[in-house]
């Protein structure tokens, strides 16, 4: 009973690693079908592709078929290029069919383009096949950028009339300095600076809307491409349109504030006149009171004279007939005067 339970035991541990073995073995064809696929596929295209290499990217999980197409498509192309470049891109973050096409391009269109510049370009983030493209067929951009919101460019000639003036820009790239080139934007900024300069220069808007190609030229000779990742083919004045008269808005607004300058300055003497004229006012109160009270002393001084005998009063009564007459003489001649002024006749 114990030997019959040990063999049906081991009958089914056999069955059970029978079965493990079969599927590990399908696992392993089937791997080795995908690989022989591939090595047969590269075999007959010309390219060197060895069993190994497949098997190690199967291990470090690359995609092979990319590889092994893409390095097909290379020597179809007539590139050199080895797998362990095309994997070790890979491995990089990299693009590598993007690579691949945009060197073929580049290959065709007589453009110097190595391997390690285009992975060089694609791992910092530039689309080598765009710039390729661009390279080979130059395209436009529109200055200033729509998307910025800004439709124009404004400028103001010395006449003091404003322009303002579309820009179409056509560039290529440059292949060399396209790694740590600057952008577009650097480019229409400088193309910008450019216009406002050259039409800031001219003597009267008229002779830039006689010849607006005197722009072009006049930014052309700038060399605004330096140090970007494009090189400017031509620029061309799209629109040139009559804005403001900054000049004379600009006259009247200094006009305008001289004008209230002025007014402050006038307003500021007036007050000053007026606080002057009533100070003198006081001034002169200050003196009519003095004289009052100095008035006020002449009958103690006549008292003390007739007491001291001084005074006589035959010299009082010609001294009064004196008073008499000066005061019909004021009368006559000056009373009317005196009373416009506001002042009283002497009593």
């Amino acid at each position: 009973m114990l030997a019959q339970i040990v063999e049906q035991g081991s009958s089914v541990f056999w069955w059970v690693a029978l079965v493990i073995v079969v599927v590990i073995l399908l696992i392993f064809l089937l791997l080795l079908g995908q690989i022989f696929g591939l090595w047969i596929q590269a075999l007959f295209a010309g390219a060197k592709v060895t069993i190994r290499q497949l098997i190690g990217m199967k291990l470090r999980k690359v995609d092979s078929r990319l590889i092994v197409l893409s390095k097909i498509q290379a020597v179809r192309a007539g590139l050199d290029i080895t797998t362990d470049a095309l994997e070790s891109h890979y491995l990089a973050g990299g693009r590598v069919r993007n690579v691949v096409i945009a060197l073929i391009a580049a290959n065709r269109a007589n453009i110097k383009l190595d391997f390690r510049l285009a992975t060089a370009i694609d791992l910092a983030g530039r689309d080598v096949l765009d710039a390729v493209q661009t390279s080979v067929n130059p395209k436009v951009i529109d200055c200033p950028n729509p998307a910025a919101g800004k439709p124009t460019i404004d400028a103001v000639a010395k006449d003091g009339i404003q322009l303002r003036a579309k820009a179409r820009v056509t560039v290529r790239t440059n292949i060399d300095s396209l790694v740590g080139g600057a952008t577009e934007e650097t480019v229409i900024a400088r193309v910008g600076e450019g216009i406002v300069t050259a039409i800031g220069s001219a003597g009267s808007y008229k002779e830039v809307l006689e010849k607006p190609d005197k722009i072009s030229k006049a930014v052309l000779e700038k060399g605004l491409d330096a140090g970007t990742a494009f090189e400017i083919v031509s620029i061309d004045i799209a629109t040139v349109d009559v804005g403001e008269n900054v000049g004379a808005k600009l006259q009247a607004d200094q006009a305008e504030a001289d004008k209230r300058r002025f007014q402050a300055e006038a307003e500021k003497r007036r007050a000053m006149a007026m606080a002057t004229e009533q100070e003198m006012r006081a001034l002169t109160q200050e003196n009519r009171a003095k004289v009052v009270l100095a008035e006020a002393e002449i009958p103690k001084a006549m008292a003390d004279s007739f007491r001291s005998g001084n005074l006589g009063i035959m010299d009082y009564y010609r001294m009064k007939n004196i008073m008499a007459d000066t005061q019909m003489r004021e009368s006559i001649g000056g009373a009317p005067q005196q009373q416009k002024e506001g002042q009283q006749p002497p009593k």
